[in-house]
């Protein structure tokens, strides 16, 4: 690639407040227009660093990292300065999570993180600074006829970043924008001080200039085509070419050569792929694998007790497998910061959930008592949650009583440390239906006729502009008008961008080091609730390891009934109510499900799980684990319902694939209904490990067709060896894979099949305290 210009003020979607410039577009025009390097730096955040550099090193271009900073101004707080910050290596890109977070948590003002200026002189050595032309305290006081004043700041900013400081030059067509240049160049020449030419790149090409101001205007509440509203930006704010900045800067050519020379010096790169566990403090003298290995045998000990098993030895044999898994996988400490903070929810009466999402595959997760389900006993894999021939981190969600959830993160905070823990961010979006609205708010049009538009749109999750066209005759024949299809056009330019942030429902990230060494915090002005800067894709990427508290208002029912009944049993002097003690074959309870008397039932009193209820009539266990993964768009669609359902009742023969399956399929009438039973297949018929038959399964989720007919080739081989006829193993193949896109967790329906149970036991038994 050529290399005359590198663009390094540049704004992203994630400024929230102005750019309609998406990631994988920029960097596509990086690589279109030649260019070796681009920056980003949004406007007093790093919401989208990660993504911006995954994306770029995938691409080939190189990365540059950093922040359009707020700069305080000690006398107007609500006018604060620009200053470009990029990051030259790792202390660098730490220094501005630093101040960044401190900026969000400790000197807000008008929704800006302000950074006073002595913050960054620790770091400054490791930072980039660009002056922010007009914009920057610098210039600020070269246009307000201040020189002195000006070389003042400039002194304080040599000080600070030295050869790192760059006074920078626009020509954005702004006012007064060439005398601040005049004076500019005069100053760095008088100082000695190298210039940097930019172009403050809002969008990509020159037309977005009108799609680009109706997002600021939905941003800042206004409407179009009010004369009062400010107008910070212009038509020339787009990303232009090394040619187009060649002729805008042709009498300071320097200008440009300095972009080059600045994305040499840049040089972070982020740690991707490798995990940082926080650390679990255990016993002198011992490691994290010893302590769990301690702490496993124990608990399975105690398991062991209030169990009837026939197969003690499959216990032990399938916790030290596990275990091994574990401790290679560098996990160990991982489950015990999971089991340490759900036993202290349980020592301190905040009703803990039994474990939902694979997680429930652990023996070790039963045995530390993290969930509440024999894994054994229900046929639940741990290949399902860790697999060892994919490394993934582990991911146990777990639900607390929604009164006592906020305790445990404050109890997790004071525990590992509050600069060590947050919550995390998420991120909305401009979608669908709420777009056009915003769009025709800004265009000035009538509210009634917009939201009849609005309304053509399917309310459907996922549903984009583009598909709604395809779909609704009556929405394409209105986009045949003129201002509806402006209208549309500029809210499909729009759509799908980050318009806000949010707080992710349960996502807890725990560091071993201050969270600043990793990413930004962030906090609303007034709120003290402080998240990540990045959300739970991101984090896992550079390797942290998030936590779901969830919160489910079913455990708080649970609890407020068997207090009750407990205190009232108590009176009578009959024994507590234990609910993990309870028999899983109770008549009473199963009679109230097939009676469909399920209101207050947790996940059985929608009007559609009624019906399947009064037709499927569970009476055990395993029909209610059933119940749970069949009620889905996808089995209700397929027939795998009806299936199921004469199957159990005699209706239709029960069949399997192969004889060998049989153990496989039973529990669910020969149909193939858990992504469990997809692994299973796997190692029956081709010798599979459960590790491979994973990879397999995901493969199957995926469907994209050259991976296919590689994993068809394995499969029917792998069967070949096991004695099946070639014919058949491409039938069970052709069948698994039909059925692997409707299969489900088996350990999450499980354990939710659990929480049923134990709301119908207490409604059947205890219908008043209940």
């Amino acid at each position: 690639m050529t290399s005359r210009f590198v663009h390094l003020h540049l704004h992203s979607e994630y400024s929230l407040s102005d750019s309609i410039v998406r990631i994988p577009q920029l960097v596509a025009k990086t690589l279109e227009l030649e260019m070796p390097a681009v920056a980003v730096t949004d406007s007093g955040n790093i919401f989208g660093l990660v993504k911006f550099y995954r994306a770029a090193v995938e691409a080939g271009v190189k990365p540059i990292l950093g922040v359009d900073a707020w700069i305080d101004n000690p006398a107007n707080q609500n006018m604060p300065f620009r200053l470009v910050l990029l990051a030259k290596n790792t202390a660098g890109y730490k220094g501005l999570c630093e101040v960044i977070s401190r900026g969000y948590l400790q000197n807000q003002h008008n929704q800006r993180a302000c950074i006073p200026l002595d913050w960054l002189q620790d770091d400054a050595s490791n930072l980039i600074a660009l002056s922010g032309a007009r914009e920057g305290e610098l210039g600020q006081c070269l246009l307000n006829g201040t020189p002195e004043r000006a070389r003042q700041i400039l002194d304080q900013y040599m000080e600070f970043f030295g050869e790192s400081f760059y006074i920078e030059l626009q020509r954005l067509g702004q006012q007064h924008e060439e005398d601040y240049i005049e004076f500019a160049l005069d100053l760095a020449a008088e100082r000695r001080v190298p210039v940097v030419a930019t172009n403050y790149v809002e969008f990509l090409q020159e037309d977005d200039f009108d799609t680009h101001e109706v997002r600021v205007c939905i941003h800042d509440g206004r409407v179009l085509t009010d004369q009062r509203r400010p107008r910070r930006y212009t038509r020339q704010q787009y990303f232009r070419s090394a040619e187009e900045m060649e002729q805008l800067f042709a009498d300071v050519p320097e200008a440009l050569q300095n972009t080059i020379e600045i994305a040499k010096r840049c040089n972070f790169m982020l740690d991707v792929g490798d995990y940082y566990l926080p650390n679990f403090p255990v016993p002198q003298g011992k490691g994290a694998e010893d302590h769990l290995r301690d702490e496993a045998r124990s608990g399975l000990a105690m398991r062991m007790q209030a169990i009837k098993t026939q197969d003690p030895d499959a216990y032990q044999q399938r916790l030290e497998l596990e275990l091994e898994v574990i401790g290679h996988m560098g996990f160990s400490g991982y489950f015990l910061i999971v089991a340490d903070f759900i036993r202290w929810a349980k020592e301190n009466d905040i009703p803990v959930g039994p474990g939902r999402g694979s997680g429930a595959g652990s023996l070790v997760a039963w045995v530390l008592g993290i969930t509440e389900l024999d894994p054994i006993a229900h046929g639940l894999l741990f290949e399902r949650f860790l697999n060892p021939e994919r490394v993934s981190l582990p991911d146990f969600d777990i639900d607390f009583c929604m009164e006592g959830r906020d305790r445990v993160i404050e109890y997790v905070a004071e525990h590992y440390g509050r600069d060590k823990v947050s919550q995390i961010i998420t991120y909305g979006t401009m979608a669908a239906r709420a777009v056009v609205r915003d769009v025709g708010r800004v265009l000035g049009m009538p509210y009634g006729y917009v939201d009849k538009i609005a309304k053509l749109i399917p309310f459907e999750v996922g549903m984009t502009l583009e598909k709604a066209l395809q779909q609704e005759q009556l929405l394409r024949d209105e986009y045949e008008k003129e201002d509806i299809k402006e209208l549309l056009d500029t809210a499909q330019a729009l759509e799908g961008l980050v318009r806000n942030v949010g707080k992710h429902a349960g996502g807890v990230v725990i560091a071993p080091s201050p969270l600043t060494d990793f990413t930004a915090l962030y906090a609303e002005q007034g709120n003290e609730q402080v998240v990540t800067q990045y959300d739970k894709d991101d984090l896992e990427s550079i390797g942290l390891v998030k936590f779901d508290f969830l919160g489910l208002r079913t455990l708080t029912i649970i609890d407020r009934a068997l207090k009750t009944i407990n205190a009232q049993r108590a009176e009578t002097g009959e024994p507590a109510i234990i609910l993990e003690q309870l028999p899983m074959d109770d008549a009473k309870a199963y009679k109230l499900i097939q009676e469909g008397r399920t209101t207050a039932l947790f996940q059985l009193e929608s009007r559609g799980m009624k019906d399947i209820i009064q037709r499927l009539q569970p009476d055990h266990f395993d029909d209610l684990v059933a119940l749970v993964a069949l009620y889905r768009p996808g089995p209700l669609q397929s027939g795998m319902v009806e299936d199921f359902i004469d199957r159990k009742h005699g209706r239709a023969p029960i069949v399997f694939p192969h004889p060998s399956l049989e153990p496989v399929l039973r529990p669910t009438y020969g149909v193939i209904l858990y992504q469990e039973q997809v692994m299973e297949i796997a190692q029956v018929l081709a010798g599979y490990t459960l590790g491979t038959a994973d990879l397999l399964r995901r493969a199957m989720g995926k469907k994209k067709a050259e991976a296919m007919a590689t994993q068809r080739e394995g499969f029917v081989e792998g069967a070949k060896r096991n004695n099946v006829e070639e014919k058949t193993a491409v039938h069970i193949f052709d069948l698994v894979e039909k059925f692997a896109g409707y299969g489900f967790n088996k350990s999450h329906s499980a354990a939710y099949a659990l929480i049923t149970y134990q709301t119908a036991w207490l409604k059947s038994h205890y219908p008043a305290q209940f």
